[in-house]
């Protein structure tokens, strides 16, 4: 309770009272399934225990006012009636989007509220840290004005912050994952109906670790590479007469192939067809018990992405390409790409190891030393107190 007793100080010392309650959300890794969710596909993402907390009082006079401890900026203050979709709020965009995604879909008893914010989720490392901050936004203003929402209606909601009040289109993985996910679970989400199942995904017990390894290049997926690549898909669905790539089964996906004339929608195609094929294969894997298989699919994965997508870079074919010389079992990058973070699944005992020779690679290749911790599968967003 260290951090939630830190953030509550943070609060008093800004706004001049307690909060009403402390909420946390987590940032999430994803096992497998990349860009399949904007096509209505599979993924399996997992919480991290790298969370964003949220001190936060009810208001009644609409005003909203915001801040972060971990960013240089006074207390942005703003009108809930007059927030407005794109504008330029940095940071702050993202719970103030939360708020303007409420009201707009009808919750106008969020009349306001003090929020004061820290985070320990990276933040450009593809861990979703913007949906940790809309996620514990979203949870803490359904508790304190009783709106009755489920914690998918809250990702969903979060979701639209991001996408029409950010500008920033990505689908409802990440939201998801933060609200829904639980520890020692991978969360198998259906992205067309929003169905999810808690695959247990003990590394522990089995002797394995999953490794995160921050590549320290900064990702941003506003500057249209993704947005680009949604199109992509789209244009592919519609030549292929589908609704989404999800349509395309994988045993379908040859004769899919034969019919796109455009090699770029061709190869966004088969990665998207392919990759919810290995979220299933995954998941068959994972319901077998046997979590050592499901590194070859990882890295089957990476080379989709990097060679079909064409969103990887090379620090992070890097962190791939070392790993699995080193003894990994399976090793991929994850999350929006262009830098960011991959996954590793190694033997816990070969886990310093293969650590070092990423660590080496990197210095060896002149880059920045990455980031590297272990994924333990955590909870999703909650209440902390009522107040610490």
């Amino acid at each position: 309770m260290e951090r939630a007793e830190a953030v509550v100080r943070g609060f008093q010392e800004l706004y001049g009272k307690a909060p009403d309650g402390v909420w946390a959300a987590p940032g999430r890794v994803n096992l497998i399934g990349e860009y399949t969710d904007f096509n209505e596909g599979f993924v399996m993402p997992l919480a991290l225990p790298h969370t964003a907390l949220a001190a936060v009082a009810r208001r009644t006079d609409g005003v909203l006012r915001l801040h972060s401890a971990d960013i240089e900026a006074p207390v942005a203050e703003l009108a809930v009636d007059t927030l407005a979709p794109l504008s330029d709020g940095g940071w702050a965009a993202y719970p103030a989007g939360v708020v303007w995604a409420l009201r707009d879909a009808g919750h106008t008893a969020v009349t306001g509220a003090d929020i004061h914010l820290a985070s320990t989720v990276p933040t450009g490392a593809g861990l979703s840290s913007s949906a940790a901050l809309e996620v514990v936004t979203a949870f803490a203003l359904n508790d304190l004005f009783a709106l009755g929402l489920t914690p998918a209606e809250l990702a969903v909601l979060a979701q639209r912050a991001e996408n029409d009040f950010v500008g920033v289109p990505c689908g409802v993985m990440d939201q998801m994952a933060s609200a829904c996910c639980t520890g020692g679970h991978a969360l198998h989400l259906d992205c067309r109906d929003l169905s999810t199942r808690q695959v247990p995904f003990d590394l522990e017990a089995q002797g394995l670790r999953l490794l995160v390894v921050d590549s320290r290049v900064k990702h941003a997926l506003g500057d249209g590479a993704y947005a680009e690549r949604r199109a992509g898909c789209e244009e592919g669905a519609r030549q292929l007469g589908v609704s989404h790539l999800r349509d395309i089964a994988y045993a379908r996906l040859p004769d899919a192939l034969t019919r796109l004339e455009d090699d770029r929608i061709r190869r966004y195609v088969r990665h998207v067809v392919s990759d919810d094929h290995r979220v299933e294969r995954t998941i068959a894997l994972l319901d077998a018990g046997d979590i050592r298989a499901i590194g070859p699919v990882l890295t089957e994965g990476h080379a989709s992405l990097r060679d079909d997508l064409r969103i990887s870079c090379p620090e992070l074919d890097l962190v791939v390409a070392t790993a699995n010389a080193a003894g990994a079992l399976g090793a991929r990058m994850t999350g929006g790409g262009f830098g960011g973070s991959a996954v590793v699944l190694v033997e816990s005992g070969d886990a310093d190891a293969v650590t070092k020779s990423v660590l080496d690679a990197f210095e060896a290749a002149g880059f920045t030393a990455p980031r590297i911790f272990p994924a333990v599968p955590s909870e999703g967003a909650r209440r902390l107190s009522p107040a610490v």
